[in-house]
């Protein structure tokens, strides 16, 4: 099994929900892109972290 920690800043903040883009690593693809995380978690958080495990 592998897994990334993927970074995300703010974007924009919706009707009901916050609008987070990807920080890629330098030289690196986005692995996910776009966000959205409903206002009630998201809170006023400026950053988020996701990690993702992948089972082989």
């Amino acid at each position: 099994m592998s897994q990334i920690t993927v970074k995300f800043s703010i974007e924009k903040e919706t009707k009901n929900s916050v609008r987070y883009k990807e920080q890629p690593e330098a030289g690196k693809a986005p692995i996910i892109g776009t966000l959205y995380v409903q206002k009630w978690f998201a809170g006023d958080a400026e950053t988020l972290e996701i990690t993702i495990a992948k089972k082989d």
